[in-house]
């Protein structure tokens, strides 16, 4: 069985063979960072894409409503809130497309809300689990 191979590197005139830092890549540039720092996230930018694709709303619309949402006063220029104006341009997308009321959404959201404080650490959050009190 084969060895991973090891970078290395010449100190007068010796080979020492050192393990690549995994904070840098092959090419000696710096790794960048996740595209997406918490599973909400992913999930928020595959709906968006799963609407375009269905034909619900174009790219654009999208584009605009975030171009909106990112203007707005305190939005953080190191981009960490960046999902949070995507997901609340969505949000604003659907509704405006008649998908869901302000409403419903407000209700989805506490119900959502209301199983994660019901679920223990480390289970997956499931709907029922509000609504049986957590059990």
């Amino acid at each position: 069985m084969r060895r991973p191979a090891h970078a290395s590197m010449l100190t007068f005139g010796m080979i020492t063979l050192t393990r690549p830092d995994p904070a840098v890549l092959r090419n000696g540039l710096p790794a960048e960072r996740p595209v997406f720092a918490a599973p909400w996230e992913a999930q928020a930018f595959a709906m968006a894409v799963e609407l375009n694709q269905r034909g619900l709303f174009q790219w654009q619309e999208f584009a605009d409503l975030l171009s909106e949402e990112l203007l707005a006063a305190g939005t953080a220029q190191d981009g960490e809130d960046y999902y949070r104006h995507w997901l609340r341009a969505l949000e604003r997308l659907t509704a405006a497309k008649g998908f869901i009321t302000e409403p419903e959404r407000a209700q989805r959201q506490a119900a959502w809300d209301a199983a994660a404080k019901a679920t223990p650490h480390g289970e997956p959050i499931a709907l029922e689990k509000a609504a049986r009190g957590g059990r």
